[in-house]
């Protein structure tokens, strides 16, 4: 069993105790920790604190919850739940009500045993690497003060969350719900099961798209496939686009902050290219910088100079990226993952904005999406990762690969990051596995795939010379 800790929040396994998985102990460990912090930090003054959380649909959703709510209680915060929510809305949410801070109750892409506490600020963005060891140094010293009787906090259920998050989207200046309306769009869309199957129907509902078949979208829990949109887990999505003669097929992971869609002959799109498509379309009508991490296509960075702004790497992680789109005042930004951040919305990836902004560009591209993502660069990032063991020491092993190509580009912000010419490789420990994770680009399949064979191989013989 797993229980990680960092810059992502508090995530790990359900169903077994003590200190190695996500119990109820460890539970109300980091919820009192992150309160306290909450208070000290965030809490506006002369008022009492009060909280937003909402989670995604996932089986222990329910269960993680009422810990969480019945500990900021025990704390004296008074809690908004939101209920079953996307993040990015639950991350509106907190600026909506005025509130301190935030907990979304989702482990994102991991598989439907794990779940997590993502913790939020007064700003509706994650916490920073500052904070976050903070509220860790709280948790181990335990130095907890919970209310009185008369002190505790109420708890306030508001379901109207999701309709303000589509509400906000609607009225942005650069999504045309007109055009959209006008192609009548027939979308597939498939939702692993959770809190995408509620809010992206809405959307699409709204945003007048024709026709909306839909696959997995029952918000269960039970994920009947793996839950992160990648193109091996889409290959239902696929095939119901080709049997259905949609227009575009649209994947979301379990909550909604990241969005990779399916072109009309059941071809992937390229979760790296949703990014760069919704900013080919922001940057059309306004001129700007972007930032998207180390971990992203060089695609974006072509397409930035093409338009006349600037491009800025940032290390891996949403923390890290808004912080990098704010000090360069970026007009769009994210990760290759999918992930779209557009700062006129929010500062958080939100697939819900980046649907919308993707329809409105498609609409007014007015040909096929397969023609539309014909129009990008074209590289090829290779994804692979090794699994951790506690004999396996990652600095040791970046030391090693570092020393090996110390002649080259190396990036050592996040991890190691090595350039080639065109082609690049990126190694660093995951923030939300117990993985070193393994991403090249190239600009064709062997190249990428070549490369990170070769690094691979390079990390075997460090792991073995280090022992």
């Amino acid at each position: 069993m797993t229980l990680i800790k960092s810059i992502s929040g508090i995530r790990g396994t359900i169903g077994s105790n003590g200190g190695d998985s996500l119990s109820p102990t460890e539970i109300v460990k980091f919820t009192s920790a992150f309160g306290t912090w909450v208070k000290k930090y965030q809490k506006k003054k002369n008022a009492k604190p009060k909280m937003v959380i909402g989670r995604d649909a996932r089986l222990s959703g329910s269960f993680v919850r009422n810990i969480i709510a019945g500990t900021l209680q025990g704390l004296g915060i008074d809690v908004i739940d939101i209920g079953l929510a996307s993040t990015p809305t639950v991350e509106m949410a907190v600026t909506l009500e005025n509130a301190d801070g935030g907990i979304i109750i989702t482990a994102s892409h991991n598989p439907k045993n794990w779940n997590a506490l993502k913790l939020l600020n007064s700003r509706g963005e994650f916490i920073s690497e500052e904070a976050g060891k903070e509220v860790l140094a709280i948790a181990k010293n335990g130095n907890f003060e919970f209310a009185p009787v008369n002190s505790l906090g109420i708890i306030r259920e508001d379901n109207t969350y999701l309709q303000k998050h589509i509400d906000h989207i609607l009225n942005l200046p650069l999504v045309d719900v007109k055009a959209i309306k006008a192609k009548k769009f027939k979308v597939v869309l498939d939702a692993v099961n959770s809190v995408g199957g509620v809010i992206v129907p809405q959307l699409l509902n709204q945003l007048g798209v024709e026709e909306i078949v839909p696959i997995f979208c029952e918000p269960t829990g039970d994920f009947k496939h793996e839950a992160e949109p990648i193109p091996e887990n889409l290959t239902e999505l696929s095939k119901t686009v080709e049997r259905n003669n949609a227009h575009l097929g649209i994947a979301v992971d379990p909550d909604v902050d990241r969005l990779a869609l399916v072109c009309e002959d059941g071809e992937m799109f390229g979760e790296e290219y949703t990014l760069v498509a919704v900013a080919d379309y922001v940057l059309k009508n306004k001129k700007g910088n972007t930032v998207s991490n180390l971990s992203s296509t060089r695609a974006l960075k072509e397409i930035t100079i093409k338009a006349g702004g600037n491009y800025f790497p940032s290390a891996v992680g949403e923390v890290n990226v808004v912080e990098t789109m704010k000090e360069n005042k970026a007009v769009i930004g994210g990760e290759g993952n999918g992930g779209v951040i557009y700062p006129e919305l929010h500062y958080g990836r939100d697939a819900l904005v980046g649907i919308a902004l993707f329809l409105t560009h498609l609409a007014k591209f007015g040909k096929s999406c397969s023609m539309l993502r014909a129009q990008y660069p074209n590289y090829y990032i290779s994804k692979n990762k090794i699994e951790l063991s506690p004999d396996i020491n990652v600095d040791k092993v970046l030391t090693g690969i570092k020393e090996k190509y110390k002649k080259h580009i190396i990036d050592t912000r996040d991890g190691i990051k090595l350039e080639f010419d065109k082609d690049w490789i990126h190694l660093r420990r995951s923030n939300t596995e117990p993985i070193i994770r393994i991403i090249a680009e190239g600009d064709s399949r062997t190249t990428g795939e070549n490369l990170a064979e070769k690094i691979m191989q390079d990390i075997s013989e460090v792991m073995k010379s280090r022992k």
